[in-house]
């Protein structure tokens, strides 16, 4: 006599994707390419990295169910905010309904994550409602954390001479119109600022300075402005060639550098900011520190400065939920602030059912759109294996891509990965990485968005 077979949820999943397997085989062009499967699989995010993955899951999967839990109805084109807060691009330029790049087929549960339990895969929803997966996508993207710099909150966003491109599109608004304020007034002091802990588009920060210097070269008046740069490390961003030009580049357009000072404290009545000089000994144990506890440790030089005008980037990290989940780096320079992945499998360390994408996961960088296109069929091909049991096939170089925008009018093309510290990987051989152009400049301003939403789209 036979024992019945008892198989439990994930074997059952693997066997019916094995079973699955018979459609790779190439009976057409569609089928050839899809997976059937009985799983369920939530993506937790629906912005560039979360929209990319449903998509791409959606071709590939037959007969699972595919969630994306996104709450906002608005997709926002966030690398557009640069040139919005530059006064280069109209914000309705940014933005286009989230429906519009929902794929048929996936449920869309327009609602916010509250906890993950990943021992027992369950979502809590804000809602109160609950979602349970066998596989999990976490495209949650990033959490802005002004509150970490005492007196500041987004709301402050354009008035008293402060701006802040990473607010919202508001924000970025608001900061276009700051600036202007500040140019109206035919003098006085800019700061612009950096942040101790990773960042979204880390390039932003520095675009800001460069298209506020073309506007101030604009006004016929440039002598009368100081700016200033308040970098919390060393370095100003994580290429090294990068990092040199752009210091140099500073130095050649009277911006006087001041390194190891974060911004801790702003009076915006009195219009004076605080720095904190943290020494270059933090600048390496940074992420973890952004807790607040450690944040703010006492007895740390500090000085005021009055300013005219400053640009504010906040410390950065992942969402709360996802700190507080078991999902978050243990140990390491990303313990404690965001997803614990492999950087190359995009695979969660602990639970490989789970896969990162995008700007929540603990890597050295990568925190762009541009990363999202390289991660994205890394994920899924990735995911796909897992899910039939099979060795993981696609490794991530750590690509991403940075349109440096040296002035209103030129930018450089800066596109690297993790491999020979930080080695340039240039995709267009008529583009060198190293020079400033007016066709980069023109392929930051009119191509990228495309390109941008065919990667949503799962075509790029």
């Amino acid at each position: 006599m036979h024992k019945p077979l008892l198989l439990n949820r994930r074997e059952l999943l693997k066997l019916g994707t094995g079973l699955g397997v018979s459609s790779l085989i190439p009976l057409s062009a569609v089928s050839a390419n899809t997976l059937q499967t009985q799983a369920h699989i939530v993506i937790l995010g629906g912005g560039a990295a979360g929209m990319a993955m449903a998509n791409r899951l959606a071709t590939r999967l037959e007969g699972g169910t595919i969630t994306l839990v996104e709450p906002r109805e608005t997709h926002h084109y966030q690398p557009g905010w640069t040139l919005v807060a530059s006064g280069v691009w109209q914000p309705d330029k940014t933005m286009r309904p989230n429906a519009q790049f929902v794929p048929r087929g996936v449920k869309w549960v327009r609602e916010y994550a509250a906890s993950i339990d990943a021992d027992n895969k369950r979502i809590s929803l804000a809602n109160g409602a609950t979602l349970n997966y066998d596989y999990l996508v976490v495209a949650t993207g990033i959490q802005l954390n002004y509150h970490l710099i005492e007196g500041m909150s987004p709301t402050l966003v354009g008035q008293h001479g402060i701006g802040s491109v990473y607010a919202s599109l508001d924000g970025a608004i608001r900061t276009n119109q700051a600036i202007q304020t500040w140019l109206d007034h035919g003098q006085g002091k800019g700061i612009f600022t950096a942040a101790p802990t990773p960042v979204k588009c880390a390039g932003a920060p520095m675009k800001m300075t460069f298209t506020t210097l073309s506007r101030l070269e604009a006004s016929g008046r440039r002598d009368a402005f100081d700016v200033e740069y308040m970098a919390p490390g060393t370095s100003l961003f994580s290429q090294p060639w990068v990092n040199e030009f752009v210091k140099q580049r500073f130095d050649e357009q009277g911006v006087t550098r001041r390194h190891h000072y974060r911004l801790s404290a702003i009076d915006p009545q009195a219009k004076q900011a605080e720095f904190t000089f943290i020494g270059p000994e933090s600048e390496f144990t940074s992420h973890h520190q952004l807790r607040e506890a450690e944040f703010r440790r006492e007895n740390q030089p500090t000085v005021i400065a009055d300013y005219d005008f400053i640009h504010v980037v906040p410390p950065m990290s992942a969402h709360d939920f996802i700190k507080q989940s078991a999902l978050i780096a243990q140990d390491g320079p990303f313990r404690g602030e965001w997803l614990d992945v492999d950087i190359y499998t995009m695979q969660h360390n602990r639970y490989p059912d789970v896969f990162g994408i995008g700007d929540v996961i603990g890597a050295p960088i990568n925190k762009t759109a541009a990363s999202v296109k390289a991660q994205a069929p890394v994920v899924e091909a990735n995911l796909l294996a897992v899910m039939q049991g099979n060795p993981l096939p696609a490794r991530h170089t750590g690509y991403t891509s940075c349109p440096m925008i040296t002035g209103i009018g030129k930018a450089m093309l800066v596109e690297f990965g993790y491999e020979d510290n930080f080695a340039f990987m240039p995709s267009f051989s008529f583009i060198d990485p190293t020079d400033e152009s007016w066709v980069t400049w023109v392929m930051k301003d009119r191509m990228l968005q495309p390109a941008y939403y065919a990667v949503l789209a799962g075509q790029a």
